[in-house]
């Protein structure tokens, strides 16, 4: 029996018989260099909320209405304390207009009256 190559390799003829084939004696494919593509992105978005929320057992339908009723609640809040602030504002400014009505033509009872009035206040 021959000594086989230190490199043989079974190989199937195409008409079905096997033979060896010395590795050494077949031409080298040389590989392609590898190019390496490398996508720099800002970071992502922080989701950890949504993640919190999600992790809790909430589902993302609420995660969703969270994150779309969220905003227009801070408006509806601002929105009423605008109010609120005006309203505050028309009733000091209303009751300067009627302490100042009623020092001026109270006479000396609408003097008296402001005076009581802010010892009350005291």
């Amino acid at each position: 029996m021959e000594s086989l190559p230190v490199h043989a390799q079974v190989v199937r003829l195409p008409d079905g018989t096997y033979t060896y084939v010395d590795q050494a004696s077949l031409p080298v494919q040389q590989a392609a260099p590898q190019v390496v593509h490398q996508h720099i992105h800002q970071a992502p978005p922080d989701r950890t909320v949504q993640r919190i929320a999600l992790g809790s057992g909430v589902g993302a339908g609420a995660v969703a209405a969270g994150v779309y009723f969220g905003p227009l609640l801070v408006g509806v809040l601002t929105a009423i304390a605008a109010n609120l602030a005006m309203l505050a504002f028309l009733a000091a400014v209303m009751a300067w207009a009627v302490v100042s009505v009623v020092k001026s033509v109270g006479g000396t009872d609408g003097k008296a009256a402001t005076k009581r009035l802010g010892r009350k206040g005291r």
